[in-house]
């Protein structure tokens, strides 16, 4: 094994565990290191097909805890979010639309860090599913990154840490294989995508079930601090990228 593949398995463990332990934020960290030592176009499809294990053992070992009628909604709107989210891939306008994404993330997440905690809904809202839905769609097609929106539901939502990771793993599964989807269609799930992903196996389970362990052992307001700092850490790399490009 040399030293790059050795990097690979070191980022993709990293990553699972994120995604494993919070139920969001490991796409940001994984792509741009795994671009450091595959080329992008591997990267990219290699972080879906990770995205689509990890939902898939998660789904199997939680499914009871899902919110299935969220995940519905929330897939559905996320459907007519996505062609929006390509178009903006195309604009003129898609800095400006990335930093206004970045500071409303940072906006939330210190709002709700610094003890004023966002507006709660008892019950599921049909607006706000639709809406939060919708926008992930939006991110998703544009950026890759439907996850925000979906933490702020959830946290608005007071899921408790077992049911947000859980759901937000029901609605990654069918976003992730459409995309997958996508990737194969452009012809970009290539032998090498197939390879990594192999090699990664051995090194996903036992992050996943670490993860899944961290997990359970967060509970109620801790659990949603680091939720907001996941999110605040989120909208710094988004603004930075935004300004490096």
């Amino acid at each position: 094994m040399d030293a790059a593949t050795s990097q690979v398995l070191v980022v993709v463990f990293l990553a699972t565990f994120i995604r494993s332990a919070f139920g969001f934020g490991e796409a940001l960290f994984a792509v741009p290191l795994l671009a450091l030592f595959i080329p992008l176009k591997v990267a990219a499809p290699l972080a879906v097909l990770v995205s689509i294990t990890i939902a898939a053992v998660v789904v199997a070992q939680d499914w009871r805890k899902i919110h299935v009628r969220s995940t519905g909604w929330l897939v559905g709107a996320t459907l007519f979010g996505i062609p929006i989210g390509l178009l903006l891939l195309t604009s003129s306008h898609q800095q400006a639309v990335r930093v206004t994404l970045a500071i409303f993330i940072m906006a939330f997440a210190v709002y709700s860090l610094l003890g004023s905690k966002p507006p709660e809904l008892k019950h599921d809202s049909k607006a706000w599913l639709l809406g939060c839905g919708f926008i992930a769609g939006v991110f998703g097609g544009a950026y890759g990154m439907n996850g925000p929106p979906l933490v702020i539901y959830g946290a608005m939502r007071r899921w408790s840490a077992q049911h947000f990771r859980a759901t937000l793993q029901g609605y990654f599964l069918p976003a992730s294989i459409i995309g997958m989807g996508g990737y194969w269609l452009a012809g970009l799930w290539v032998p090498a995508v197939t390879h990594y992903y192999l090699l990664s196996l051995p090194v996903l389970l036992p992050a996943i079930w670490l993860g899944r362990v961290v997990n359970h052992r967060l509970h109620g307001d801790i659990f949603l601090r680091y939720v907001y700092v996941g999110l605040a850490g989120i909208g710094v790399v988004l603004l930075a990228q935004s300004v490096h490009r």
